[in-house]
């Protein structure tokens, strides 16, 4: 069994950075791809980023170059650097697990775990 416990949320203006944080309990984390998503009002759940269990990174074309998502297997956490935010980013982020070696943020149902979520709000 695999729980990822999330940051707080936090609020910033747009420009600022925030750097969200999702702590893995569970023995094979390790092995899993692990992915941030997000889901603004009104929208439809959304991937963000995920880190393959080699490590690779992929991430979607709205947050390339400004997102950067990382992890610290040694302490099983997670980390979602966001910079430059925009009032755009403002959405319940969500770390998840696969369950697997490899996923795709574009097929959510292939994570079997997820986070409590983190509200990020960004005001103009």
């Amino acid at each position: 069994q695999v729980q990822l416990q999330q940051s707080e949320g936090d609020s910033v203006q747009a420009g600022g950075s925030l750097k969200l944080t999702c702590s893995v309990f569970g023995s094979i984390y390790s092995s899993y791809c692990m992915a941030w998503f997000h889901q603004s009002p009104g929208k439809d759940r959304e991937g963000v980023a995920n880190i393959d269990s080699d490590g690779s990174t992929n991430y979607a074309d709205s947050v390339k170059g400004r997102f950067t998502a990382s992890q610290d297997k040694a302490n099983n956490v997670l980390y979602l650097e966001l910079n430059n935010m925009q009032p755009e980013d403002t959405a319940m982020y969500y770390c998840a697990a696969s369950g697997d070696f490899y996923a795709s943020i574009r097929r959510e149902a292939e994570f079997r775990y997820w986070g409590q979520g983190t509200q990020v709000t960004v005001s103009s």
